[in-house]
This record gives C-alpha cells, structure tokens and sequence, in this order.
C-alpha cells in the first residue's frame, strides 16, 4: 500500500434551477467543499448550473478532459423530478461505471431513511477522473459523502496509477 497520502483536486458542481436562478442558497455546495478540506483534497473549482442536462454533460468533460481534477463530485439532480438529470448526464459522459459507490451511498443511507431507495445517483469513471453524483440536501449529502469520504483516496491512488496494489 502507498505509503504517501496524495492530495487529489475535486471539483463540485451542483444542478439546481432554484440555485443557479439565485431562488436558494446551494448549501450543499458548502457541505461538499467543507468536508473535502477537511480530508485533505484540494478544493479545485465550484460550478453551479441549473438542470440542463447539456450545461452538466459539458461540464463534466471539461473537467475530466482537461485533467484539472481528479474527482469530481456532484449534488443535486439525483431524484425523480422530471428536471432531474444528473446521472443522465454523468452516464452520457462515462467510459466506466464504478457502481459500487453509488450502491454504498443508497445502502447506508437507506439506514436513516427508506427515501434512499428512490436515489438515482451513479458513480463513474473518465479518464482519470471518479465522477460520484451525491444528493441535493445538505443533510443527505454530509451523511453520503463522509461515509464514502475515506475510502475514495485508494480508489483514485488506483485510478491515477500512483498506486497498483488492490490488496489490503
């Protein structure tokens, strides 16, 4: 196992009409970038786009492609609205899925509330970018995100190939 802890660049984007249209506040935006310093990622760049399923395919790309981040996490546009379209766009965008982070999301968070189950958040991979869609409420996204939080590094340590050891 890699020894050094490697300081990965996220960048956030949220999908909210009611936010992009200045309506609310995107208090998640805050959570995400909140709980990623304190982990000791880089705070790379914030992106807040209403639900358009284009503006967030775009982004994505951008992101992945340019290799300005190495993770990317999103909140917001997950649930059944018929606006929603987060993991439309994150899927369009994929090269691979990583379902399991997406599945350990709904699966802990189904213990607090059975609402979970109607997530339809996805996880997937572009390059050398984890993309990990997270819900729109700041609540739910504090309790996905720390959950899943430790265990992301090893992911991208494989995925960017600073490290090649699976095995715990």
């Amino acid at each position: 196992m890699s020894l050094k802890k490697h300081n990965y660049r996220v960048g956030i984007i949220t999908a909210s009409d009611s936010c992009a249209n200045w309506e609310r506040e995107d208090i998640s935006g805050r959570v995400i970038e909140e709980i990623i310093k304190a982990n000791g990622y880089i705070f790379e760049t914030y992106i807040l786009l209403p639900d358009e399923r284009e503006l967030i395919e775009h982004e994505l790309k951008r992101l992945c492609d340019s290799g300005t981040v190495e993770l990317i996490l999103t909140s917001g546009g997950t649930g059944f609205s018929p606006r929603d379209c987060m993991p439309e766009a994150t899927l369009a965008v994929a090269e691979r899925h990583a379902p399991g982070i997406a599945e350990a999301i709904r699966q802990h968070s189904m213990t607090i509330t059975k609402r979970a189950m109607l997530s339809r958040a996805v996880s997937v991979i572009r390059g050398k970018t984890l993309i990990v869609n997270l819900p729109g409420s700041p609540k739910a996204v504090r309790e996905s995100l720390e959950h899943i939080i430790n265990e992301l590094r090893h992911g991208l340590d494989i995925l960017t190939e600073r490290d090649g050891n699976c095995a715990e």
